[in-house]
């Protein structure tokens, strides 16, 4: 085996491992902050900030968030398909 056949080894395995650092690092990364936007998500839309004795206020603002959401979504899709069209 030659010199350059050995260093090319060498540089294949480093490219290798570092390949798989960066993987388990962006890995981590992503999967905190997707936990952490879901359960942001999931506490604003639920009303977790509301007083939870009041019902009817937590109700309410499940729903108008909900409604915004779905009314958000429609916007982009009616802009999406009139203007990119």
């Amino acid at each position: 085996m030659g010199e350059r056949e050995r260093r090319e080894k060498a540089q294949a395995e480093e490219a290798r491992k570092a390949l798989a650092r960066v993987q388990a690092e962006s890995e981590t990364l992503l999967g905190s902050a997707t936990r952490r936007m879901a359960s942001h998500a999931r506490d604003h839309l639920g009303g977790a900030d509301k007083d939870q004795d009041d019902r009817i206020e937590v109700w309410g603002t499940r729903i108008g968030r909900s409604l915004g959401l779905v009314f958000a979504a429609g916007l982009l899709i009616y802009l999406f398909v009139t203007y990119v069209k």
